[in-house]
């Protein structure tokens, strides 16, 4: 790897910074940022705002203009190489003429992997990478696992009690977390592809499951104030029970109902749904139950990156239960429940503490009076066919 200079740090810091003001609105795309300097001096930066318009390092080449020659270029992704919706951005930095490109993370699409790279070096671009990989990746964590394994980043969000409880045994769970934590929430969500949960929560908590967020806070949470982008809603509901009338069907933003084929047969409640502007798809069921495995491969199908599911404790449970999750968001209200509240996931009991899942603690952060846990297995979920 390069020794790379004190400046190379600082400019991919920024040029991350910028990359992170795409964080709600790239999707399908990957979060990007750009600088462009000649020595200690920035003549040019732009990021990837969203799908289908300029690249983050074509907008930093329109900055830069004629000063992008002999400049170095700094981007948190490998150029790509291929036609897209947008032309290549190799091209673009060829017919620049800059003398050198930095980037933090080789682009996990197999598109590209590597060619956008050898493509610069073909040119006479002198190219290094892996300048802040770790923090470029993180930004892209549901676009590289999306390019790797056809799968979204699966962040499960749960809200409990010190003594591990969501709701009291009569369901009452409005709120166990204070609005800071609320709000927390909703920045998760609006950097989200997708939001999925369980039929039982839709006829338990009727959520809305969307993104409502004032645009300064938008702003600040480095996500674009300017979009309007609301992520997919996903139900599992085998048995078409979701109601026409569900809060989560009268917002903005569109509705993806996965049931069971048996359940397309029930023609009535298909069409007061679709009515509704819901799209209902069949999925695999393995043991009565959708298939986990195969809903987030069609997530995966339908270019998700990123899926927050919000659920009960029974869906919860089942996707620790086969290490289909990637990351924990949990929040912790300093307040006990009891033993009669409802628990906080259902998972079989380990016969022997070897065998309890594990995680690993990587951020903490206080909210009001409540705490923000995010935590990721400690052993590397291996996908199942659940």
């Amino acid at each position: 790897m390069s020794a790379f200079s004190e400046l190379d740090r600082e400019a991919m810091q920024r040029a991350l910074t910028l990359a992170e003001r795409g964080l709600a609105s790239t999707d399908p795309n990957p979060r990007v940022g750009c600088v462009i300097a000649q020595g200690e001096r920035i003549v040019g930066e732009g990021w990837h705002e969203r799908a289908g318009q300029a690249h983050a390092e074509v907008t930093a080449l329109e900055a830069a203009g004629a000063q992008a020659a002999g400049a170095t270029v700094y981007v948190t992704l490998e150029p790509c190489s291929h036609h897209g919706r947008t032309p290549p951005c190799v091209e673009a930095l060829l017919r620049a003429r800059v003398a050198r490109v930095v980037y933090a993370a080789t682009d996990p699409n197999p598109e590209v992997n590597g060619r956008g790279a050898a493509a610069l070096r073909a040119g006479g671009v002198a190219v290094e990478g892996g300048l802040l990989e770790h923090e470029a990746l993180e930004l892209n964590c549901g676009f590289a696992k999306r390019m790797r394994e056809g799968r979204p980043w699966v962040r499960l969000k749960l809200g409990m009690s010190l003594d591990g409880r969501t709701a009291l045994a009569t369901g009452e769970s409005r709120w166990i977390t204070g609005e800071a934590a609320r709000e927390d929430v909703q920045h998760w969500r609006a950097r989200s592809s997708a939001i999925l949960t369980g039929i039982g929560t839709v006829l338990a908590d009727d959520p809305r499951l969307d993104v409502r967020l004032p645009a300064e806070a938008a702003g600040q949470a480095g996500t674009a104030a300017e979009s309007s982008r609301q992520p997919l809603r996903v139900v599992l509901d085998s048995h078409l029970r979701t109601p026409p009338g569900a809060r989560l069907l009268t917002g903005g933003g569109e509705v993806l109902i996965l049931t069971a084929q048996s359940s397309l047969k029930d023609v009535q409640s298909g069409m007061r749904l679709t009515a509704r502007a819901a799209r209902i798809e069949s999925a695999p069921e393995v043991n009565g139950r959708l298939s986990l495995g195969a809903v987030l491969d069609r997530l995966g199908e339908l270019e998700i990156n990123e899926l927050q599911v919000e659920a009960g404790a029974t869906l919860a449970g089942e996707l620790v239960r086969h290490w289909l999750v990637d990351e924990l968001l949990l929040y912790v209200a300093p307040r006990l429940l009891g033993d009669d509240a409802r628990p906080l996931l259902e998972l079989p009991a380990p016969s022997f503490l070897s065998e309890a899942r594990a995680f690993t603690l990587i951020e903490t952060r206080q909210l009001g009076e409540d705490l923000r846990l995010r935590l990721r297995p400690r052993v590397a979920p291996a996908p199942t066919g659940s």
